[in-house]
Formats: structure tokens, sequence, C-alpha cells
């Protein structure tokens, strides 16, 4: 297929790119793919996202038998873990998930090329082999960058994905760590940590800020640690990691306080390094072709996501805007669709996040802590999961749900839950901000009972007058 012409050659197979490539396809497009992965999918599918909520469902379901289901009148003996079919399921999970991509390509005739992506010039995408060398060469009337992000480096530790690891080799471990270190407090950290300690490992935390989750409501992220710890999950905050010796049985690290001070050691068998992820954008030809980066080190592009350069798209990880799956996808529709003459757009201020943790973190909007920097007059709606009737039945009542709204118009403007099932319930919020619901509005709306989505009612209901249940 060298020399092959398309509508659109999209750059990157995860959530943004195969999104965009589908729906430009269901658009009339010509849509060619280019992958470096022989399987679809991109880090999310394959070694992020999935993988990791596979381990994570898995690793609950393990605890709850070890702990919670005598509660419900359900007597175990104590759980065996078969890790090798505990990692088989998971593996069986991101296959099933990757041949689905690949059957969506097929159903929406979409061509698939697997090497690195680099753009020769606008109008030409090469595809290049491990080896370096050019294996076609595709016409592209546009051209979309969706290459994603990779993990950052941390200055002083050698990943080796054996004994020191990133959010890949935490994946694939050959057996549970007796001693698991984590560096770094963020989503990924606390996930994949929370998945090795709920099978018996200690887990200890080690993050440079004085506080876990940054960028999370700051009443939320007491509630998580508090949460964490009581779990068995160590913290050593305000700490700053200068230095890995991994030659050993295990790993020796050393530490130092973030403001200065005396360094001390930890001891680890595992060091799973998490301290965050930053575009991907090398070797794809973007200074030949004139594509120019903020100073952030992401690409820059207009409100239609458009490049420098004509004809030259990006979207997700490698533009400005939250680094998540979701925001990838809809910004690869929104550009697309632009690209067809429609009028595609995403509101980046309205992107849910989730941490999935046991309790679940979610939120969307703005911040307690955001609003009174900016000045804004606002109000606080909140309801304790504890109060829920569904939550009680379900064992699940650690937590609550947070509604803010304008002071004056009423206008919900940011909500946050911790608590089961918190991710799926912030979708309601996420719909209603995106209409510029206000907290009454939240309120009124008829919600199934018992479910556990009625704390949300609730807690938008005390930010408008009072709830009804407490």
């Amino acid at each position: 297929m060298a020399n092959e012409s398309f509508d659109l050659v999209v750059i990157g197979a995860g959530p943004g790119g195969y999104v965009a490539a589908i729906r430009a396809s269901q658009l009339g497009m010509k849509v060619a793919v280019v992958d470096k992965r022989a399987t679809l999918g991109g880090t999310c599918l394959n070694v992020g996202c999935i993988p990791s909520k596979a381990l994570l469902q898995s690793s609950h379901l393990f605890e709850m038998a070890a702990h919670d289901l005598a509660t419900h009148g359900v007597r175990v003996g104590p759980p065996a873990l078969d890790f090798a079919q505990f990692m088989k399921r998971k593996n069986e999970v991101v296959d099933a998930t990757t041949k689905g991509i690949a059957f969506l390509f097929r159903k929406n005739r979409i061509t698939a090329f697997q090497g690195t992506g680099r753009i020769e010039k606008a109008g030409a995408v090469a595809v290049v082999g491990d080896d370096g060398a050019v294996k076609d060469t595709l016409g592209a009337k546009n051209i979309l960058i969706a290459s994603g992000s990779e993990v950052i480096p941390l200055p002083g530790v050698t990943v080796d994905e054996r004994k020191i690891v990133s959010s890949t080799g935490a994946l694939e471990l050959g057996e549970v760590p007796r001693r698991l270190v984590v560096v770094g407090a963020g989503i990924i950290g606390l996930e994949l940590g929370s998945v090795w300690r709920r099978l018996g490992s200690e887990v200890t935390v080690i993050e440079f800020l004085d506080r876990i989750t940054p960028g999370v409501d700051d009443e939320v992220t007491k509630q998580l640690q508090r949460s964490l710890t009581r779990q068995g999950m160590k913290f050593q905050l305000g700490m700053k990691v200068t230095g890995a010796d991994a030659g050993g049985a295990g790993v020796v690290l050393t530490v130092e306080p973030a403001k200065g001070g005396a360094a001390t050691t930890v001891e680890a068998d595992i060091v799973l390094v998490c301290i965050g992820r930053r575009p991907y954008v090398e070797g794809l030809g973007l200074d030949r072709a004139g594509v120019k980066l903020t100073p952030r080190g992401r690409i820059e592009v207009d409100r239609h996501f458009q490049t420098s350069v004509p004809g030259i798209y990006a979207i997700g990880d490698v533009i400005d805007g939250p680094m998540l799956a979701h925001k990838a996808s809809e910004d690869g529709v929104a550009c697309v669709e632009t690209l067809a003459g429609q009028k595609g757009h995403v509101n980046w201020d309205l992107v849910p996040s989730v941490i999935y943790t046991q309790p679940e973190v979610a939120w969307v909007g703005k911040t307690e802590e955001q609003l009174e920097a900016a000045g804004v007059a606002y109000k606080v709606g909140k309801y304790p999961f504890l109060a829920d009737p569904r939550s009680r039945a379900n064992g699940a009542t650690e937590g609550f749900a947070k509604v803010l709204a304008d002071k004056a118009t009423d206008e919900v403007l940011g909500v946050h839950i911790i608590g089961a099932e918190a991710g799926t319930m912030i979708a309601e919020a996420a719909m209603a901000m995106e209409f510029r619901a206000s907290a009454e509005d939240i309120g009124r709306v008829c919600h199934a009972h018992p479910t556990v989505s009625e704390a949300l009612k609730e807690a938008a209901l005390a930010a408008w007058e009072k709830p009804i249940h407490l």
C-alpha cells in the first residue's frame, strides 16, 4: 500500500486516535491509522486504564472475600490467591478489548499500519519500522496527531521494569512483592498501590508534596488519605527520592525532606515510579513539518485543534487540557466533526476525573480552593453515604457527595464525590453542568429509590436549600 492517499491519517491508535478514526469514517472520510503497537488501543487499553481496572476489580473481590463477606452472612474460609489466574484474567480483558477495536476498524473500513508515524511534510506521513526504515508513505489530506503520553522519568532512579518499575511494569509483576514503595501519590500510584496492598504487600507511598492527589478538593483528599491509611497504606509526604540502589535482592531508596534536611533510606522489594506523564512528541517529525510546541512541551493548537501548520491537527495528551482518555476521545470527535463541516466542541472545564480506589473518588468542575482563589461566592451542599439507605444496604457507607453552587444564581460550579460508585455517579453531574443546571435542578429531578445516586440529589438539595433525609 505504499503511497496510498487518505482523507485523514491518524498517528496513534489510543482512545483519542481510534475514536477520531471511527468518527471520521462515519462521516465519509477514507481513514488510516498508524501505531507502533501490534494491538490497537494505545497505552490505555494495552498497559493503562483497562488492565489496571481489571486488577483493581480482582483484588477488590479478593479483599472482600477475606474481610467483608462474613458481614453479609456469607461464610468462607481464608481465600487463597491463584496468582497465575489473577494475571491471566487481566490479559484476557485486555485481549478482548483490543480485539474489539480491531473489529470496529474492519467494520468502519479503517486501514491500520504498524510502525511509528512520522510527518514528512504537510500531506505526507511515513510509516517507520523498528529498524528505522520507511515501510510505507501515506498521502494525507489531513493529519491528526494523537500520539498520547509517556512516563516522566525520575532523576537518579533508573526504571528497569524488574525491581524499579513504571506503571507498565507494575501490571506485569511475577509475584506479590512483600514491600512495595510507590513514588508519587497521584491517581496511578494510589490505584496500583491499592492492587498490591490488597494482595498482601506492605505499601509505602512517598510524595514530594505535603498532600496526596494534587488538584483534588482538599476535603476529599483528606478523607481519601484517612481511608487508605486505615486500609494499611503508609504515607511519607513532603519527601523526595534522590537515588536508588537496585544492586542487592531489593531496592534501597535515598529519601530527603522536600524542603531540605537529612537523608534517610527506605528499603523495598519493588519500587513503582509514578510521578506523572508527559506528551509523546519525539520522532513524529514535528520540527521538519514546522509544528510549534508550547512552553510546556505540548503541541500548540487553535480552538479547532489545528496546529501551526494548516492540515495538521492534534488532540489528547499532546495538547493542553486534562491528560485523560475520555478527554482525548472527545477531542478526536470534535476535531473530525469540524473537518467535516460540523461544529465540534469540547468543554475542558467539565471533563470528569475518577480515582478507582476503594472508596472511589470522582469530580467535575471547580474545587472549593479554586473558587476561593477566584473570589467566587459559593455555597456548599454535602450529604454522607452513611445516611443513604442503599449505601447502608450495600455495606458501603464511607464518604460523601458534595455540590458547590454559585451563591447568587445557584448554578452548579463543582461536584465532588468520594464513595462507592462515585465514578458512575459523576456522569449525572457532568451532564447537569454541561447544561448549566442549578443545584435546585438536580435536587428536583426524581431519582430512583433506593439508589446510591440519591446522595447526589440530597447534596444538591443541601446546596439549594435543605436536604430531606438529613
